[in-house]
């Protein structure tokens, strides 16, 4: 399963969203600083999310919510996250 698969299900796993996408762009990156080993996978991403889990929440707490699920991949390496995250 690809990083960005295993992501995907994580997430949806855990906040059961409406519309959730999920797209690795770290080879955009590849030899930049924070990726200077040239890694294709699991430094860059991009997610959109929409969950009733987000009701009532401000987007401070929607992407708290979101870091700390993800925080196993940033444990790895993970450190550019692009975050779009609402009420569905």
């Amino acid at each position: 399963m690809s990083l960005q698969e295993e992501i995907k299900a994580r997430l949806f796993q855990e906040l059961q969203p409406a519309k959730l996408e999920v797209v690795d762009f770290s080879e955009e990156h590849s030899g930049h600083a924070g990726n200077p080993v040239n890694k294709k996978e699991g430094t860059h991403i991009r997610i959109v999310l929409y969950s009733s889990a987000f009701s009532g929440k401000s987007k401070l707490e929607q992407h708290r919510i979101v870091y700390s699920i993800l925080k196993p991949w940033i444990d790895r390496g993970l450190h550019a996250i692009v975050l779009e995250t609402g009420e569905n």
